[in-house]
């Protein structure tokens, strides 16, 4: 049977010791790609940067964007300077190793994948949120989003916003954050260089947050994850033989 409970397959193996991995991504979900242990896909390798991409389900497609990685991501050879939907067969690349992307899922690669805890599922929303920047001085710092409301802005001796961004081309202040009714919506505060969210400008009206979206202030890309992201060993560093 395919397709039991999942709609896509990550798979790859390993560089160094030739161990198969494989993901089982479901509708609706959203997988974070990189060094840092934070992420739902966890590559320790040192050429893959530590929040280097991420694949979100958009209109019914998993979409994968390369997060400002420091040696980019490939697909099937081609570098991605945009969100690129991916199709059963994609080979993405970032450095090393080679991940295959495949729109079949099988009973048995669903049951393996539960036994090893690689299903990701779709996040819903419930009142937490956290932010992930992903280049920068600040790149792999994870922001948990505790408060109902909060601003964002350029980093200075006198700021009293509570997320403080080390870069000079964000306003002061920037946006803001507000969780109303278990949902966030991002508003920008008549910032220089505006605030985007999936590379559509955020007016001062506010535009809603989904999993797994990209923001952008300044030069500084930021993933927004629906909840706050927990490291797993469970979830980030097991194999499959």
């Amino acid at each position: 049977m395919i397709n039991v409970k999942g709609l896509a397959k990550l798979s790859w193996r390993d560089p160094k010791t030739g161990v198969l991995q494989e993901y089982i991504l479901e509708e609706g979900a959203t997988a974070t790609i990189g060094r840092s242990s934070s992420n739902d896909i966890h590559i320790p390798e040192q050429h893959v940067s530590r929040q280097h991409a991420v694949i979100r389900y958009v209109d019914g497609v998993f979409v994968i964007t390369d997060l400002g990685s420091a040696n980019g991501t490939f697909i099937n050879d081609q570098q991605i300077t945009e969100p690129y939907p991916l199709f059963s067969g994609d080979r993405i690349r970032l450095f090393v190793p080679e991940i295959v992307f495949s729109a079949t899922v099988t009973q048995e690669e669903r049951d393996r994948a539960e036994e090893k805890g690689t299903v990701i599922t779709a996040t819903m929303a419930g009142g937490k949120g956290s932010l992930i920047i992903s280049n920068g001085p600040q790149e792999g710092q994870v922001i948990p989003l505790l408060l109902e409301e909060v601003r964002v802005g350029r980093a200075t001796n006198n700021a009293d916003w509570e997320i403080a961004l080390q870069d000079p081309a964000v306003s002061r202040p920037h946006a803001r954050l507000h969780c109303a009714e278990n949902h966030w919506v991002i508003y920008d505060l008549g910032s220089s260089n505006g605030t985007f969210v999936n590379d559509n400008p955020v007016s001062e009206k506010g535009r809603p947050l989904r999993d797994g979206d990209i923001i952008q202030m300044g030069t500084t890309l930021i993933v927004f994850r629906a909840k706050e992201t927990q490291a797993s060993e469970s979830t980030n560093g097991d194999t499959v033989s």
